[in-house]
């Protein structure tokens, strides 16, 4: 009991996660204002469960008939009869070259083109239907559309949205936690807690494990900024994230939906609006706030500077994203048709933000 204490002393060490001559007994909350409360933390975890039902209930009996009426096809491909050699091959997830082609048709007595139609028939098998995939993007666009919407309506009578330096004028003491501010932040934590689940099984993609640094950094952020009473500058990292992402996510609905001219529409304004929020207004606006005006008005502190690093390390994410972006672009003007090149394989590089991006693959 004593080391727990001793732990919990050490971890919570206010030189740490406060700035000097602030203690946590001045966060108790009085009849002038109300402070974020770490304790609060533990709620988007049962919340995130709660997120992942109604993704379930909203795919099943709206999204799937939706899709359905569409005409969106839900039928597996035949499956690959078993074969132990090739099973093995098709599990080493490497490309394999003719010479070891040449080889395991050798091995197998098989001609060449049975081996190369076993392996491409068992690729295929692994990959979700049409349908999963309309499924999947229409609740992260009906999120994210949600998300934003609550954002705006949120912060729209708050001071920061309009004058960003309001999140550090009267740090920490003199700002105050209201209670739309605190569903706002509840909702949105619990949304990427499920994400971190549902990843795993999801429809695979090549950014699998920068999606995945992307919400544990955004988890953690998100947690770091609560506790240390910086949720305002939260707040406008949440709506800036949200916008562009609800466009990219209509697009993949539009192209299962073989709508292909209003994908091509909504993906031209996507990578419109990724690039004025996460390359423009991101950096130029909240993170040189945050590096640059935080510490000219207040008592920088250690976790100020793990909450700006994270922050930036967002921006890094972003970057190599919006690269492979316009390079998907660039291969479309030079192919002469977006409908070839951005919603087909080669679109498989390009990756979402959410908090959130996606490639737009298949």
């Amino acid at each position: 009991m004593d080391l727990l204490k001793t732990f919990s002393d050490k971890f919570w060490d206010r030189d740490i996660w406060l700035p000097p001559n602030i203690t946590w007994a001045d966060f108790k909350p009085n009849d002038k204002y109300v402070y974020a409360d770490h304790r609060h933390l533990l709620y988007p975890l049962p919340m995130s469960l709660a997120m992942l039902f109604l993704r379930f209930a909203f795919e099943k009996y709206w999204l799937t008939p939706i899709g359905i009426s569409l005409g969106i096809k839900n039928k597996k491909v035949k499956k690959a009869p078993y074969n132990e050699i090739l099973e093995k091959a098709h599990q080493s997830k490497e490309k394999l070259k003719h010479k070891q082609i040449t080889g395991l048709a050798k091995q197998l007595d098989w001609p060449e083109r049975k081996v190369e139609r076993w392996l491409r028939v068992r690729r295929s098998q692994d990959k979700p239907t049409t349908l999963v995939k309309f499924c999947e993007n229409g609740w992260r666009c009906f999120y994210y559309t949600v998300s934003f919407s609550l954002g705006i309506f949120v912060l729209w009578d708050k001071p920061w949205l309009w004058d960003i330096t309001q999140c550090w004028v009267g740090y920490p003491l003199e700002q105050s936690l209201t209670n739309d501010v605190w569903w706002y932040y509840m909702i949105s934590m619990s949304f990427y807690y499920s994400l971190c689940i549902s990843q795993f099984f999801d429809v695979k993609r090549k950014d699998f494990w920068q999606m995945f640094i992307h919400h544990i950094a955004t988890v953690t952020l998100m947690s770091l900024s609560w506790v240390c009473n910086l949720y305002r500058a939260g707040t406008l990292v949440l709506v800036v994230h949200d916008c562009a992402d609800i466009f990219l996510d209509a697009a993949k609905v539009a192209k299962y939906s073989s709508i292909p001219k209003i994908c091509d529409v909504l993906l031209g304004v996507f990578t419109v609006l990724w690039i004025v929020t996460r390359i423009g207004i991101y950096p130029f606006w909240i993170i040189y706030s945050t590096s640059v005006t935080a510490p000219a008005m207040v008592t920088v502190f250690p976790a100020y500077y793990i909450f700006n690093s994270l922050l930036i390390l967002l921006l890094v994410l972003h970057i190599i994203w919006t690269y492979l972006i316009l390079r998907v672009v660039y291969n479309s003007i030079l192919m002469g048709s977006m409908d070839k090149d951005i919603r087909s394989s080669s679109s498989e590089e390009l990756s979402e933000s959410s908090g959130a991006s996606q490639s737009i693959k298949e």
